[in-house]
């Protein structure tokens, strides 16, 4: 990389379970670790290569639980050992970035940070990584939160909504962030897309390491306090026993509630480089290719005849599936578990998992 952004890290998240792409998503092997598109490499590897060319393999972090680490070893054959950092419970994105922000910056207290999710599909990946590069040279150098907005094609209750000043750009293609929301209820998701004036949030942060230790130690001090404390033990033996009692005592917080909502200096870049971030099957259905009838189907055996319409089918190869005169369904089989499920209710599956593990326990999870 250029001198001027050589401080630059990565760090790509890879902890969550996710339950809103269950049942092929399970809690032993998550969305992130399987190849969900059928490209022939996972999520997490898709994420690492598209920074290899502007990382070095020292300089990218991979966060995940201890129960995945043999996992993402496997998986990532390139990464320096050092660099999976495991966090002993999952407390949401919050105590993850605080842990690499301060592990950061007993390496390299100018460090830029940019954070990725390991679940997103990114078609234009050139355009893609000339954005964190501008990105990474203007938070070198100011006291700027960064996130990434994309223009909302649905009132998804899954995503952040960014409303940005678009009067003039700060710098560039910098705007300053009016309104940050995380996660809206449906009638307000249906608000913002109507107004045009709203972008989905990305989740893809890029900030220096003083600027977001500082937000830490300003809007979340507690949190601060308990990572400070102990900032002597990072990077040493001692680093993750200190982490079990850290991660303890933190809330279960998004990094977006705790401080992006109440930051004065977020930025956002308007982006264009096709993605998704594969949060759900409606995502998936979404970037997926369709037929003429607007199905997408994952299977070698599927017959959709002419009746079936507008769904999102996932079948495995071995067997064969008639599937007739439905329009707008969710339809996905594995080894164990059927699911059948409107398209336009997908964001319901989180409430099914959970009354699936109080009626079944876990053995379908």
């Amino acid at each position: 990389m250029p001198d001027k952004i050589e401080h630059a890290y990565a760090l790509i998240m890879a902890g969550g379970i996710g339950s809103r792409f269950w049942p092929l998503s399970k809690t032993k092997q998550p969305k992130q670790f399987l190849d969900i598109l059928g490209m022939g490499k996972t999520l997490l590897q898709q994420s690492y290569e598209r920074l290899t060319p502007l990382f070095p393999p020292e300089n990218i972090f991979v966060s995940t639980q201890e129960a995945f680490a043999d996992m993402a070893r496997r998986q990532l054959h390139d990464m320096i050992p050092s660099s999976l950092v495991l966090e002993p419970m999952r407390k949401n994105t919050a105590p993850c970035i605080a842990y690499m922000a301060f592990k950061l910056a007993a390496i390299d207290p100018n460090a830029v940070l940019v954070v990725c999710p390991s679940d997103h599909l990114i078609l234009d990946e050139n355009d893609y990584r000339g954005i964190l590069q501008q990105a990474v040279d203007y938070a070198s150098g100011k006291d700027a939160l960064i996130t990434l907005g994309i223009r909302p094609t649905r009132p998804d209750t899954g995503y952040g909504y960014i409303q940005y000043v678009d009067d003039e750009p700060v710098a560039n293609s910098f705007y300053k962030v009016k309104v940050f929301v995380e996660k809206p209820s449906l009638e307000i998701a249906k608000t913002f897309l109507a107004s045009g004036d709203f972008l989905w949030n990305a989740g893809i942060f890029i900030w220096n390491v003083k600027s977001i230790l500082k937000a830490f130690q300003h809007l979340l001090p507690d949190m601060f306090e308990l990572f400070n404390e102990n900032r002597k033990l990072f990077n040493t033996p001692k680093e993750y026993s200190a982490m079990k009692n850290i991660y303890s005592l933190c809330p279960n917080l998004s990094i977006d509630h705790g401080i992006l909502e109440k930051s004065k200096n977020v930025y956002v870049i308007p982006a264009h480089f096709g993605w998704s971030d594969l949060g759900t099957w409606a995502s998936l259905y979404e970037s997926h290719a369709k037929d003429i009838h607007g199905n997408s189907v994952t299977g070698k055996n599927v017959d959709t005849g002419l009746h079936t319409q507008n769904c999102m089918v996932h079948i495995s190869d071995h067997k064969l599936a008639v599937i007739h005169d439905l329009e707008g369904y969710i339809v996905v089989d594995t080894d164990d578990i059927l699911l059948i499920c409107r398209l336009d209710k997908e964001q319901e599956i989180k409430q099914i998992v959970a009354e699936v593990k109080r009626t079944k326990g876990e053995k379908y999870l």
